[in-house]
């Protein structure tokens, strides 16, 4: 996975659509979708910019994701990392296409 694609996995994370995340940056909607296709990389500013969203930069970066801590999921969160340690791994595939589609719908919308 390169950083456009990890960049938008955060995107489809926090909930943002391609325009509203490129707000949020201070950058066009066409420069963020050339981050996400990889065909340009995003600067310090852009980076600055979407961590105070809550955007995992370094996971952006790098592609190591810091273990995160119970107290810093919202209640929601925390329920769902619950109910995800017993879902089977065959099931789990299922959940993460349909997610992904989730997503998907979200861009177009």
């Amino acid at each position: 996975m390169n950083i456009g694609e990890r960049l938008r996995e955060e995107r489809v994370r926090l909930g943002y659509n391609q325009a509203d995340f490129a707000a949020i940056a201070g950058v066009a909607k066409t420069s963020q979708f050339n981050y996400e296709k990889g065909e340009r990389s995003p600067d310090a500013a852009y980076l600055a910019a979407v961590a105070e969203k809550g955007v995992d930069v370094l996971y952006v970066v790098t592609g190591v994701r810091l273990p995160v801590h119970a107290g810093q999921l919202s209640p929601e969160g925390a329920e769902l990392m619950h109910l995800a340690q017993k879902i089977k791994d065959s099931d789990m595939a299922i959940l993460v296409r349909m997610a992904s589609a989730f997503a998907v719908a979200n861009d177009q919308a």
